[in-house]
This record gives C-alpha cells, sequence and structure tokens, in this order.
C-alpha cells in the first residue's frame, strides 16, 4: 500500500487578491528619498505576503490539502547586495511564527523551490555568493517559521555551461563550499534540457541529496517512457529523510511546446505512473506544476475518483 498526498504551488486561482510573491524594485526602493522609511515599504509589502500566505494555507486546510511549495518572494530585495544592513527578520517574526504553527497544527508538508539564479554549480564566483545568499535566506525563512529545514529546498543543478561532465564536477567541488546546515536543506530534480535523472542520481547519491523526481523533465529529456530502472535508486536517496519521497508532476501544454507546462494533468499518464509505483514505498507526495495552480488539483482528483484501485482517505489524499 501506498499513501498519495497532492499539492501545488505557491498561488490559488480561487483565493483572490492574496498573493504571496508582491514585490518592489531596487529602483522604486532607490526613489524614496528615507532609506529608514524604504525599508519600512518593503516590511509592510512582506507582511502582506506573509498574511496572503496564511489565507492560503487556511484555504488548503479547509481543502485537506497537505502539501504546499511556498513562494519564495516573501520577503522582496531580502537577498539584495544593497541591502546587507536591513534586518528584516524581527518585524515579521510573528507572521512567520504563524506560518508555521498554522502548518504543524494542519500537519502540512511545506518547502521552497529557489528561482533559476541560484546554481551551485556556477564557475563564476560572485553567482555562487550570491546563491548562498539566496540559500541563506529560505533557510532564515524556514527557522522563522520554526520548521525543520531538512530537505525543504528543491534546485536544479544548475547550468551544462557547454560541458555537461565538467558542471557536474564543478557541483560536487561547490558543494564543499556549501554551509552544512544549507546542504542539509537541499533536494535536487533532474530538468527537462541538460540533466537527466541518470545525471542527478550520480550527484544525489554520491553528495547525500535526496532527489526530487519530475516525469514530465524526464520525458521531454528522453521522449521515452523507461524511468522504472532508476525508481529504486532514486527511493534510496531518500533513505535518510524526515519527510516522504516527493516528486514532480506536470503535462506538457501540447506536442510542440511540450517542455512548457499544461493548465492542468492529463490523468492518463499520472495514473500509468502510479501503477507502476504503488507499493514500492509506504508515502508519495506530488507537487501539481499547473498553470492552474489549485484548480489542477481539484481537477485531477476528480480525474482520478472513478480509479478502482485508488481509495480516497480524504479530500486530496489517497491509498493505494
Amino acid at each position: 500500500m501506498t499513501i498519495v498526498r497532492l499539492g501545488y504551488v505557491a498561488m490559488s486561482v480561487h483565493v483572490k487578491n492574496a498573493s504571496p510573491s508582491q514585490t518592489m524594485t531596487f529602483t522604486r526602493f532607490k526613489e524614496i528619498p528615507n532609506r529608514d522609511a524604504a525599508k519600512r515599504k518593503l516590511e509592510r509589502i512582506a507582511q502582506s505576503n506573509l498574511k496572503n500566505c496564511l489565507r492560503l494555507l487556511q484555504h488548503n486546510a479547509a481543502h485537506d490539502i497537505h502539501f504546499f511549495r511556498l513562494s519564495s518572494r516573501l520577503i522582496p530585495l531580502a537577498d539584495h547586495e544593497e541591502l546587507t544592513d536591513w534586518e528584516y527578520m524581527p518585524p515579521l517574526a510573528a507572521d512567520f511564527e504563524a506560518l508555521g504553527a498554522y502548518a504543524k497544527a494542519h500537519h502540512m508538508r511545506l518547502d521552497f523551490h529557489p528561482d533559476h539564479f541560484v546554481l551551485l554549480n556556477s564557475p563564476r564566483e560572485e553567482v555562487l555568493k550570491a546563491s548562498l545568499i539566496t540559500l541563506k535566506l529560505h533557510y532564515k525563512m524556514l527557522k522563522a517559521m520554526n520548521l525543520n529545514p531538512r530537505h525543504r529546498a528543491v534546485m536544479h543543478i544548475g547550468g551544462a555551461y557547454h560541458d555537461k561532465e565538467q558542471a557536474l564536477e564543478t557541483f560536487i567541488e561547490n558543494w564543499g563550499r556549501v554551509p552544512q546546515a544549507l546542504q542539509q536543506m537541499i533536494m535536487l530534480e533532474n530538468d527537462d534540457k541538460s540533466f537527466t535523472a541518470e545525471d542527478a542520481l550520480y550527484l544525489c547519491e554520491k553528495l547525500g541529496i535526496p532527489l526530487v523526481f519530475d516525469l514530465h523533465h524526464h520525458l521531454a529529456n528522453h521522449r521515452e517512457p523507461r524511468w522504472q530502472e532508476s525508481w529504486e535508486r532514486i527511493i534510496a536517496t531518500w533513505a535518510d529523510s524526515p519527510l516522504p519521497l516527493k516528486m514532480h508532476i506536470s503535462s506538457p501544454k501540447s506536442e510542440k511546446q511540450f517542455r512548457a507546462h499544461h493548465d492542468h494533468i492529463e490523468p492518463e499518464p499520472f495514473v500509468r505512473f502510479l501503477q507502476d509505483v504503488r507499493g514500492s514505498i509506504d508515502r508519495l507526495d506530488c507537487m501539481i506544476e499547473a498553470k492552474k495552480k489549485d484548480e489542477a488539483l481539484f481537477q485531477l482528483v476528480n480525474d482520478l475518483k472513478n480509479v478502482p484501485w485508488i481509495t480516497w482517505i480524504d479530500g486530496t489524499t489517497f491509498e493505494m
């Protein structure tokens, strides 16, 4: 038996006026004559983001959604190189604590996906340093929520830089410069162009990092369905994690735009995947990456209702 939980990413199409990613450009920040006043403006935006995020968690609880990816843009400009003097956490502490407490009370798994410019395999020193600053921000947000940061931030491997093998070795070299607390926060994901699941497994097995398997990315990289021979290895990367195995599910927008995400999830390929993995692990958390966010989740639930070997535990959790 395998228990599966469905989750979605950052925003809701059902909860109106609840963006957790409101921001302000650094250009606008500099236009405000008083620097302290500009910082207070940033703090008010962040507080609004956090309150909206709490509204989203309340929406999730009402619909039995136990898995949610937080926006990485909760605190605008927090990792900007010209704002290192901004002590942003004290005025936001109560809001972060409220988020974490609510998630714990409703047994929700929360995590992050730092932006694409966070590159641990970059050969450029300034890019690596900026990436570590951004990862530290994510760590601080998780700690502020009183959540264990272990395996709460999923990342792509990075760029191939015209030499994929060297790019993998650069990741290993740079990994030694990542503080241990940040190392423990990280999961890796196979991507849709450069680094396959096999490439990601090479790093994950060597460095002790869980692999978040993205089936859509795998198909975009291979255009063939064979992933099953790697499944046991993927499971093994999660052996020491306090969290269940996580994967990403999405559907191609079209055959021509295969890498782009569809508004919803095509149920048939997902059902075939579930048939292949059921019974192989106790728990599986599936993050839906679809343009329609929670509406895509609700639609997928409806599509799965008639699968005879699926038994629903609550609104978005089932066993098979």
